[in-house]
């Protein structure tokens, strides 16, 4: 092959991808869209004779792909959610708890922090992405966020986007963070041509991005800002502006807003001037982000189980509107609480068609005077849920019709009982939606995590297998399931060995999966720290339940009453003799040699994630740290290892592979 051919395709590859960034990022073009396609078609001819296609070239773009389905991805560095605040205040009361925390630090420490500088940016109504560029600066993976540790392989969808370059000029692995947005010209020119038009910017973005067919996904003509860089095997960076000029030196497009605060009034001031040209955007945001600068008073900060400490969200008051409430439409819950759902006039808001609102319960409708035919103000509380404010006066009461309570549950006709405010059907056993939404919870991921299970799943088996309590789920035979509906034999066998494996799971998913009311993840998290086993759970008393971190006195007695129900015990020994085993880990930090240590992992370990093995690491005492140096103790390393394996052995630092890991533990 003549090397001049491959060098002038790749100084066309430049070109291209050069005049991409002046006219999607920096929109600015140097050269006419004639122009343009002349030198791309030239490339196109140039890679039909010789055969070469280079993974980076603009060609590569749009496939015609039609993909079977979505691949699993798992992070390499985790995707946190941010805590979110609605009100100055709210920000504030954060500002001053970061505040104490780094007066106290400096106090105590030689090394101090520096003064408090917070960075804003904008928060993006879209999809978020993780695009992993390789050693050789290569786009070799995009996904979703997922679960924030597993996510969706959308490498094919995100190479659409034009502004995302498929090769940087960087050596190291690196994952970067970015929002997929769809920009309302786009909306406008899809929506012309389109068979259904799209409702909503974020839909469009989404919807796009979850598509097997690749050409849909180019017709949308996606946008993207990058904001973070979650995992970097490169030199680490001191303060979150260096991140940000990383990636935009990167060349991955950045929003050009970001301000640099030192105090709360500068803060106000953003947050007013944000939202003052909100609605003058080409896209959709409902918020701004404020993050502290400093990396290491990040780390002294530290995260939550789903927040870091140094982040927070500040969301935008939501937008109400009025339409009129047609009916009233009552459901059942897990819980067996049957609840009053608003069934409205569909009407616009925040780029949502809304059709449903929630009513809380009978006594917020008759404090707030809702009956069926008013008018009424529906505001998306938090931009999400749709939720009605209150009735519009309009002199037109005699049209309207008393919201009534049914005296029986409306599937399965049981008498309904009132217990405070909340009226409930106590047929737990052949009541559908109640058992439907309870084997779905018990299966869902942070609680059982059996893969596979859905919620129509859930109802076959409760119609069709009399699957009447959560024990009959380990009860359930392959040919029981292939007499379902789309239960083929591959299908049913990995529900099968889906349930099988959940047996084995660790004791906070357990008791989240239980359905303890008020017990999310983080209290049943809380719970297993404090008890260690389930048995201690379930004889704890309110004076050791009070004791733990935001468990209070009304969480502590619900806890208290769901392990005296006699149903409750019954199930959850019924489902111990049938072999779940819910263990709970706890390893003396006193007593093992990675305490204290500063431990660095490399390559594709085969037992734990990358965040599994930093959280393990953690539990233990160790520093987790992303890059070697002369200071590291050990090396990690699994399959594929990086530069840090070569670092590791040019400045001869202990390396260990994950057996030996195992055995030092």
């Amino acid at each position: 092959m003549n090397d001049d051919i491959v060098h002038k395709m790749n100084e066309i590859i430049k070109e291209l991808n050069r005049y991409a960034y002046e006219y999607y990022v920096e929109d600015n073009p140097s050269i006419s869209d004639k122009e343009y396609d002349m030198k791309y078609d030239e490339l196109v001819k140039l890679e039909r004779d010789t055969g070469i296609v280079f993974p980076y070239s603009p060609t590569q773009r749009v496939g015609d792909t039609v993909l079977s389905q979505f691949q699993k991805y798992i992070h390499k560095g985790r995707l946190w959610s941010l805590d979110k605040a609605q009100s100055v205040n709210a920000i504030e009361e954060w500002h001053r708890r970061n505040e104490r925390i780094v007066n106290n630090y400096n106090l105590t420490h030689e090394d101090k922090l520096p003064e408090l500088k917070y960075v804003l940016t904008k928060k993006f109504d879209g999809l978020t992405i993780n695009c992993t560029y390789d050693e050789r600066g290569m786009l070799i993976k995009a996904a979703t966020r997922g679960t924030g540790i597993v996510g969706e392989d959308i490498t094919a969808q995100a190479k659409t986007i034009k502004s995302l370059p498929l090769k940087i000029d960087n050596n190291s692995l690196v994952e970067i963070h970015g929002e997929a947005v769809m920009t309302k010209k786009a909306f406008e020119q899809y929506n012309k041509k389109a068979k259904t038009p799209l409702k909503n910017l974020r839909n469009g973005a989404a919807g796009a991005l979850r598509n097997l067919n690749i050409k849909e996904t180019a017709r949308r003509n996606l946008s993207a800002f990058f904001y973070d860089v979650g995992y970097n095997e490169g030199r680490p960076f001191k303060s979150y502006v260096e991140m940000m000029n990383f990636i935009r030196e990167m060349g991955l497009p950045q929003d050009s807003y970001l301000k640099i605060c030192t105090n709360m009034d500068e803060i106000k001031n953003e947050l007013e001037y944000v939202h003052s040209i909100r609605n003058e955007l080409q896209y959709d945001i409902d918020g701004v982000v404020i993050v502290i600068d400093d990396m290491r008073t990040r780390e002294i900060l530290g995260y939550t189980i789903k927040f870091p400490k140094w982040a927070i969200a500040y969301k935008f008051e939501a937008e109400e509107i009025t339409t009129q409430l047609l009916d009233v439409e009552w459901n059942v819950g897990r819980s067996g609480r049957v609840t009053p759902t608003a069934i409205l006039e569909p009407v616009e808001l925040g780029g949502a068609t809304v059709k449903r609102a929630t009513l809380n319960n009978m006594d917020d409708i008759r404090r707030k005077g809702i009956k069926i035919g008013c008018r009424v103000f529906v505001r998306r509380s938090n931009d999400v849920i749709p939720e009605i404010t209150a009735v519009v006066e309009d002199g037109e009461a005699d049209k309207t019709v008393d919201i009534e309570v049914p005296e029986k549950c409306p599937y399965c006709g049981s008498k309904l009982i009132k217990d405070g405010v909340h009226y409930f059907c106590e047929n737990t056993l052949s009541c559908k939606p109640q058992m439907v939404k309870s084997i779905v919870h018990f299966g869902s991921r942070e609680a059982m995590d059996i893969e596979g299970f859905s919620e129509k799943t859930a109802g076959q088996l409760f119609e069709k297998l009399n699957i009447k309590s959560i024990a009959d789920l380990y009860r359930i035979q392959k040919e029981d399931l292939m007499t379902l509906d789309k239960f083929g034999e591959k299908k049913s066998q990995n529900l099968i060995n889906a349930i099988e494996k959940s047996k084995n799971c660790d004791l906070s998913s357990f008791i989240y999966a239980l359905g303890i009311p008020n017990v999310g993840k983080k209290t049943a998290t809380d719970l297993c720290k404090k008890f260690n086993r389930l048995r201690d759970i379930r004889k704890a008393e309110l004076e050791d339940l009070v004791s733990i971190p935001d468990i209070g006195e009304t969480v502590a007695k619900g806890i208290i009453e769901f392990f005296k129900q006699d149903n409750i015990i019954e199930s959850i020994d019924e489902l111990l003799k049938l072999g779940i085993k819910p263990h709970f880990e706890s390893i003396n930090v006193e007593e093992n040699v990675f305490k204290g240590k500063t431990v660095v992992v490399t390559g594709t370990l085969k037992n734990y994630t990358r965040m599994g093995i930093k959280e393990k690491l953690e539990s233990l005492g160790a520093k987790v740290s992303g890059s070697v140096s002369k200071k590291t103790d050990y090396v990690i390393a699994g399959e594929s290892t990086g530069s840090k394996y070569e670092k590791a052995i040019q400045f001869g630092v202990k390396i260990i592979d994950e057996n030996q890991f195992e055995n030092m533990l």
